[in-house]
Formats: C-alpha cells, sequence, structure tokens
C-alpha cells in the first residue's frame, strides 16, 4: 500500500524513528539548560535507572516525523527538517519552562543549518547557489528583524525586551527556510504572542512586567511554515494585514 507515492511501511520506520527521537528529547530537555552533553554514558547510568517515557513528546515527534516524510518524500529537505524539528520541541520545552533558549541548542541548530545550506550547493549547483543566498539572506533578516526589536525594544522600555536566545533562534532558522517564509515565521510568532498574551492577562489576570517567553511562538510558527505550502501562507498573511482586501491567490 503507497501513500502519497511512498511505501506504507516506510511511513511506519520512520513514525518508530520518531517516537525514539521524541524520547531522546526529553533527556536533551534534561541536560541542555545546564550545558551537559546529550550524547554520554549518562544516558545509560542515570536517565535509563529511573526512565519514565515522555507520551507526549514521543507522540508529537512522531506524528511530525510521519507528515515530514508525506510532504518531502525521500530528500534533502526530509533529511533536514527530521534534524531540526526535535531541536524546535526542545527550544519550546526548554523556554517555556524556563525562559531559556540553551546556546548550545541555537548553535546546533545554525550547524545544522549551515551544513544542508552548503550541501544544496554541492548537490545540485544552479539551484543551489540560489539556495544558499536565500539561507544567508534569511539568517540576516531573521536575526536582524529580531535584533533590531530587542535593541530598540530596550532602549525605550530601559529592560530587556526580548532574549538574545530569541534572536539567535531566528537567525539559525532563516538558514533552513530562507528570508521570505522567516519573515512570514516573524509575522505569524507576534500574532501568536500578541492573542495569548491579551488572553492571559484578561483570563489570569497576569501583570505586564510578567515576562512571556516568545520561543514557543518561533518555534509553533515555525512549524507551520514546514507543513504548510508557502503560497498558501503568503496568501493568509496578506488578507490578514489588508483586512481582506488581498483577494488574489498565491502559488
Amino acid at each position: 500500500m503507497y501513500i502519497n507515492d511512498i511505501h506504507i511501511i516506510a511511513y511506519l520506520v520512520v513514525g518508530l524513528v520518531g517516537l525514539v527521537i521524541g524520547q531522546f528529547i526529553d533527556w536533551c530537555n534534561k541536560r541542555l539548560p545546564d550545558d551537559k552533553k546529550v550524547f554520554s554514558k549518562e544516558i545509560v547510568s542515570q536517565y535509563f535507572k529511573s526512565f519514565k517515557p515522555n507520551y507526549l513528546l514521543m507522540i508529537i515527534n512522531s506524528i511530525m516525523y510521519i507528515g515530514l516524510l508525506y510532504n518531502f518524500g525521500f530528500s534533502i529537505d526530509l533529511a533536514k527538517y527530521l534534524l531540526l524539528v526535535p531541536m524546535l520541541l526542545s527550544a519550546f520545552c526548554i523556554d517555556l519552562k524556563l525562559q531559556i533558549i540553551p546556546n548550545r541548542l541555537n548553535l546546533a541548530i545554525f550547524e545544522t543549518g549551515l551544513f544542508f545550506t552548503f550541501l544544496s550547493v554541492i548537490a545540485d549547483t544552479s539551484i543551489g547557489i540560489n539556495n544558499f543566498i536565500d539561507s544567508l539572506l534569511g539568517m540576516l533578516v531573521g536575526g536582524g528583524i529580531f535584533l533590531l526589536i530587542t535593541l530598540i525594544g530596550g532602549a525605550i522600555a530601559g529592560k530587556e525586551a526580548m532574549g538574545f536566545g530569541d534572536v539567535k533562534l531566528m537567525g539559525a532558522l532563516g538558514l533552513f527556510v530562507g528570508w521570505v517564509n522567516i519573515i512570514i515565521v516573524s509575522v505569524l510568532a507576534f500574532l501568536f504572542a500578541a492573542v495569548i498574551s491579551i488572553g492571559i492577562l484578561i483570563f489570569r489576570k497576569k501583570g505586564f512586567n510578567e515576562y512571556i517567553p516568545f520561543g514557543p511562538f518561533i518555534v509553533a510558527s515555525t512549524l507551520i511554515v514546514i507543513f504548510t505550502p508557502p503560497g498558501l501562507l503568503l496568501t493568509v498573511v496578506l488578507k490578514i494585514f489588508t483586512l481582506g482586501m488581498y483577494q488574489g491567490q498565491i502559488t
């Protein structure tokens, strides 16, 4: 049986791998905040001695792995996002819990993105050069937008408006999605943050001075960009900002 020209056994294998990686994310979430190695013998001597499956992470990561295989087939993009998605989930969990995005995690995302940027040039020079330029522009645009917001916000408010971990994360993600998509990620992240922050202030009565981590919004927006056709997303964003006046359809 084939789904989107891919045998169902391939989906099962990728799904099982996703379950294992999902549990590994749980281990990473315990190690990265303390700047400890994730690939160490302690995963056997400590972690598995008191092993408790993190079913939520396992299921979410497995579903995303299957979705990536369906969307991208067996390609370089599939390999790229199979590595990125677990790191995004880790960033989401850590920032939500501790309000930090570890430098080692951001560096791993950046290095992975840089590797696949150069790999695309080697795989197909004609298309790869365009992808290379798009990725570098994505890094500059993503990091630049958030650095500017951080500096201006800090100058106006007199305190850090946004963590530099978010700036580094956006720069690294720009390598993966390119400059157009990183702008869409930025727009979606701010929209989600605005809606959810207003909801929290209304229903939980949090003070305006209480810090709300922005990393989870970046991660959620990036995942939407990865799994949604870019033309559809761009059309939706344009309709939002033109209050429905834009009637075109970008493909």
